[in-house]
């Protein structure tokens, strides 16, 4: 019987041995760190042999470089969006664009000179490369105009960028280790890292910590291993570009001139006169004609020489919308502004209309653009204002309130160029809108001028503000929308009705509150008077500017220190406003 049992614990015994073997070699397993190496090229996630990984600011970005012919191009979109966002690239002429303070940079695709202005520079390697989808720009052309510092590493081809300067906090390592895809022994190992190394620190952590070693890769390393941490700061040599304006020893205070023909321009010396310290007259003389860059004009040089006698400078408008005020179809803007050689000729005969009518200034006044051609657009601003100042043109820009559908405006940009950069101040509630409201309530301007601020210094903003109301009516319609008339209208109130409005000027104004006896409320809220009476059973709404709110605005405009005011439009103020307006604007 024993001799039986014997085997069989013999055998339990065995089991129990390689069991715990197994376990034992689970257990070793688990806690020895991995050996494997991951291929820096799968890491960088590079598929093709020309392929250049890019980190910026210690962020391996999604996308790549190339490498050709021993120089490091990026594609344009990382350059403009990650590095410097005044390169341009002209998708439909193939051109690259950079606007300095003073000159004009542009480059050919495939080409190996480039001009600085009229002025070409010849490099020993093409400036961009463009394939079926992409343009690719040398990286040494582009650290030329940017604030920007790079190493090329090979094995493989990487560049490590750096735009964001000030303190990194940095620590060396204790001893040999390595630098992990994650925190974890079993992660892959992807650079092995020695003793004394200096790490980036990038998140801090009991266990593992992450970090970037200088030559550009991103892990994690065990927190043990590091010692104790120091604080770098990276400071750049980039010498910023200085920007010069033309700016007035005195506070603007112009008027928006409203010329739909030339017959209205023999009536200068009459809106003049209902005026008082008016100093720059705007009349909206150019328009866009075609989509190759030709203008109308309505230009007079009697008016002009008039104003001057007068003491007052004329910045002619220019807008993208004037065709239609003479029976014309708008050109499409977007085909005027996205074309090199478009933007170019539209810019020359502005000037050269400037320099027969011996204009101060150019007002430009491009409105419902669409978002995407917003950098063509600006564009064009920085070209234009280079040739502005070579002629002592004062440049300045019409802008809506800054949101977020108008951002691409981008008016920061546009006061980097521009002499003075002009807010229209109004058309809060307009036709369309969805409720009867103000055209500027005070909460409206103020709101605007803050966030103008946030773009624009207070010395180079012109606040506009309008000399119009709008004049609401509420018609009741029956549910099937047909109009209720009066006698039908037996109710106080009712919820349906038909909003519509128009604009009217201050005297059209009072003439309708006088006529209808209705009694103006003041309205703190919105800073000027508020009226509402019933006539023929449709309700009429008026938020009235008049001197008094005109008052409200006037004080935004001084407590903020802004460049001045600018009032849409000549003819439709009282001519009492102007008492006001130079308590304010002297």
């Amino acid at each position: 019987m024993k001799k039986k049992v014997i085997p069989v614990i013999a055998a339990i015994v065995l089991i129990i041995i390689v069991i715990l073997f197994i376990l034992l070699g689970k257990l070793i397993e688990k806690y020895t760190p991995s050996k494997e190496h991951e291929e820096l090229s799968e890491y960088y996630q590079m598929s093709q042999p020309d392929d250049v990984a890019l980190i910026l600011n210690n962020e391996v970005l999604p996308a790549q470089g190339r490498m050709i012919d021993g120089y490091v191009y990026l594609d344009f979109n990382t350059v403009h969006d990650l590095i410097n966002d005044r390169f341009y690239w002209d998708t439909n002429e193939n051109k690259l664009l950079y606007t300095t303070a003073t000159d004009l940079i542009s480059a050919d695709a495939e080409s190996t000179t480039y001009y600085v202005t009229k002025n070409a520079v010849n490099s020993d390697h093409i400036i961009v490369k463009v394939d079926a989808a992409t343009a690719y720009i040398a990286l040494d052309f582009v650290k030329q105009y940017s604030d920007i510092s790079y190493t090329v590493y090979e094995s493989p081809n990487r560049v490590v960028l750096t735009n964001a300067w000030g303190d990194y906090t940095v620590a060396s390592t204790k001893k040999d280790t390595e630098l992990r895809y994650q925190g974890g022994i079993k992660s892959p190992i992807l650079a092995d890292i020695a003793k004394g190394t200096a790490l980036t620190v990038l998140e801090p952590d009991e266990t593992w910590t992450k970090v970037a070693s200088a030559d550009g890769v991103i892990g994690y390393v065990k927190s043990k291993t590091l010692g104790s941490t120091s604080t770098e700061t990276l400071v750049s040599d980039y010498i910023p570009e200085s920007f010069s304006h033309i700016k007035k020893d005195f506070r603007i205070s112009m008027g928006w001139h409203q010329v739909t023909n030339n017959t209205a321009n023999s009536n200068v010396a009459n809106v003049i006169s209902s005026t008082k310290g008016m100093n720059v007259i705007s009349p909206t003389w150019f328009y866009l004609k075609d989509t190759n860059g030709g203008i109308g004009s309505l230009a007079s040089s009697d008016y002009v020489n008039y104003c001057h006698q007068n003491g007052i400078e004329v910045w002619a408008l220019v807008s993208n919308f004037g065709a239609r005020d003479q029976g014309l179809e708008n050109p499409s803007t977007t085909e005027v502004l996205t074309y090199t050689s478009r933007r170019e000729n539209l810019i020359n005969n502005l000037i050269s209309a400037a320099i027969q009518y011996n204009l101060d200034g150019i007002n430009v006044d491009f409105e419902s653009l669409d978002p995407a051609v917003g950098d063509s657009y600006i564009q064009f601003i920085r070209e234009l204002s280079l040739k502005c100042a070579n002629n002592g043109i004062v440049l300045s820009v019409d802008n809506y309130p800054p949101t977020a559908y108008t951002a691409f405006y981008n008016r920061a940009e546009q006061a980097m160029f521009a002499d003075y950069v002009i807010l229209m101040g109004y058309d809060e509630h307009y036709v369309g809108s969805e409720e009867a409201g103000s055209v500027a309530s005070i909460g409206f301007v103020r709101q605007g001028v803050a966030d103008t601020l946030q773009e624009v210094p207070a010395d180079q903003l012109i606040l506009g503000i309008p000399f119009y109301t709008r004049v609401w009516s509420e018609t009741p319609v029956s549910e099937d929308g047909a109009a209720i008339s009066d006698t039908e209208n037996t109710s106080d109130s009712y919820t349906l009705f038909e909003l519509d409005c128009y604009s009217a000027s201050m005297k059209e104004t009072q003439n309708l509150i006088s006529a209808n006896g209705a009694v103006p409320v003041w309205s703190d809220d919105c800073a000027q008077y508020y009226v509402e009476y019933i006539n023929g059973g449709v309700t009429y709404k008026i938020w009235v500017e008049d001197s008094a709110s005109l008052e409200e605005k006037l004080k935004v405009l001084q407590e903020s220190q802004l460049a001045g005011g600018a009032f849409w439009k000549l003819t439709l103020e009282d001519p009492t406003v102007w008492d006001t307006i130079i308590k304010y604007i002297n």
